[in-house]
C-alpha cells in the first residue's frame, strides 16, 4: 500500500472528526431556534448568555472544516462550493447574520431592538443545521455536476466542473436531502436542550427544556430512523482499482457490513445518544445527557463518513456522469501537499486539548438568572 493512498486516507479520517464536531457544535444553532419558545425574559436572558459562550466555536469548527477540505480534497471544494454557490451562498448567509447579531444585539444604541437580532439568531437556528444537512445529503444521494479535468489545460473552458442550471437550489428540492436536513436540525435542537440543562442552574428553565427534550427528541429519533432507512437502501457508486465507477445496489449497507468497526460506531453512537435523552428525561437530577449524547452523536457521524468514503466508494456521486464521481483518490491534493499538511496536523490534538480548556473555563461556574 503506497504512502499516497495512505495519505489520502488519513485525510479523510481528519475531516470525518472534523466534521462529526461540527454536527455535534449545531447544538448552538439549535438552541437559537428553540429562544422563539422562551416567554419567560429570564429564561430568554440565560439562553442566549449561555449560547454566546459558544457561538464562535461552532464558527471556527465550520470555517476549519471548510478550509481543511479545500487544502486536502480541493476538487470537491471546487465543485460543490463552485457549482452548487446557491446551496452554499444560503448558508454563508445564515452564519453572517448570526455573527452580526451576537455582535450587536447588546449594543449601546442598539436601534433596531433585540427582536431583530433575536428573529436574525432564528434564521441561523433553522437554515444553518437544515442547509447543512442538504449538503451532506448530496454526498450520499449525489448532485448534478460534471467533472471535466483535461479543461485545465484549455484556456477557453472556464471551470473543471459544471452544474445544472439551478447551481444547487435542484438539491434544496429533492425530498431524501431535505429528510437529512430536517433530521439534523431536530438533532441539533435536542442536543440544545440537553445543554442547556447542563449548562444553566435554573429550576424552571430544566423543566421547560425537559418538556422540548420530549418533543424533539421523538422527532429527531424518527427521522433518524426514516433517514437510517434511506441511507441503508440507497445505491452508491463503487469505483474499482481502474477507476471505473459504476452505480450499486445497497452500497452504504454493504459498506456498513464489510467495515465492521463502522457498524460498532454506529450502534454504540445511537445507544449513547438514546442514553442521553432518556436519562435527562426520567431522571430530574441528570444534568449531564448532553456529554452521553453528544459523544455518540460524534460515533455517529464518524461511521456515516466512513462507509460514505472509504471501501472505494465515491463520496460525492453524479447524477449526470457516474465516471465523474469524486473520490478520495481523485479528488485529493498532491502526495507532497497532503504530507505537509500531516506534519500540521500533529498539532490537532494541542488545539483540541486548548479548545476543552477554554469550554472547561467558560462553564466552571453555572449561569443564573443573576449572572450580568
Amino acid at each position: 500500500m503506497d504512502t499516497y493512498y495512505l495519505l489520502q486516507n488519513y485525510w479523510w479520517l481528519i475531516m470525518s472528526v472534523l466534521g462529526a464536531v461540527l454536527v455535534f457544535m449545531l447544538f448552538v444553532q439549535g438552541g437559537q431556534s428553540m429562544l422563539i419558545h422562551s416567554k419567560n425574559e429570564n429564561h430568554h436572558a440565560m439562553m442566549v448568555r449561555s449560547l454566546g459562550r459558544k457561538w464562535e466555536l461552532t464558527f471556527t469548527t465550520l470555517v476549519t472544516f471548510g478550509g481543511a477540505f479545500f487544502a486536502s480534497f480541493p476538487l470537491f471544494y471546487s465543485t460543490s462550493f463552485g457549482g452548487a454557490y446557491w446551496l452554499w451562498m444560503f448558508i454563508l448567509f445564515s452564519f453572517v447574520v448570526q455573527a452580526i447579531s451576537y455582535e450587536y444585539r447588546a449594543k449601546t444604541g442598539n436601534v433596531y431592538g433585540r427582536r431583530f437580532y433575536d428573529t436574525l439568531l432564528l434564521i441561523n437556528g433553522v437554515l444553518g443545521p437544515v442547509l447543512l444537512g442538504v449538503a451532506v445529503a448530496g454526498m450520499f444521494f449525489g448532485a448534478e455536476f460534471t467533472v471535466t479535468k483535461s479543461n485545465i489545460l484549455n484556456v477557453q473552458a472556464a471551470t473543471i466542473s459544471q452544474w445544472g442550471p439551478l447551481h444547487g437550489l435542484e438539491a434544496m428540492g429533492n425530498w431524501k436531502n431535505l429528510l437529512f436536513g430536517f433530521m439534523v436540525f431536530f438533532l441539533a435542537r435536542t442536543l440544545a436542550s440537553l445543554y442547556f440543562i447542563n449548562n444553566i442552574d435554573d429550576d424552571d428553565l430544566r423543566t421547560h427544556q425537559r418538556r422540548l427534550l420530549t418533543i424533539n427528541g421523538a422527532i429527531f429519533v424518527v427521522l433518524f430512523l426514516a433517514t437510517a432507512s434511506v441511507i441503508l437502501t440507497s445505491g452508491g457508486v463503487a469505483v474499482d482499482d481502474n477507476g471505473n465507477a459504476q452505480w450499486v445496489d445497497y452500497r452504504y449497507l454493504n459498506n456498513y457490513l464489510t467495515m465492521w468497526w463502522t457498524l460498532v460506531f454506529l450502534l454504540l453512537g445511537v445507544v449513547m445518544v438514546l442514553f442521553g435523552i432518556g436519562k435527562s428525561l426520567l431522571d430530574k437530577s441528570f444534568t449531564k445527557g448532553i456529554w452521553a449524547a453528544g459523544a455518540g452523536t460524534v460515533m455517529v457521524v464518524l461511521s456515516l463518513f466512513w462507509v460514505l468514503g472509504f471501501n472505494g466508494t465515491a463520496y460525492y456521486p453524479s447524477l449526470l456522469d457516474v465516471q465523474s464521481s469524486l473520490t478520495l483518490h481523485n479528488s485529493s491534493s498532491s502526495e507532497f501537499t497532503l504530507k505537509v499538511m500531516s506534519i500540521v496536523s500533529l498539532l490537532v490534538p494541542f488545539v483540541i486539548a486548548y479548545i476543552a480548556y477554554c469550554w472547561r473555563a467558560m462553564d466552571h461556574d453555572k449561569i443564573t438568572v443573576n449572572e450580568k
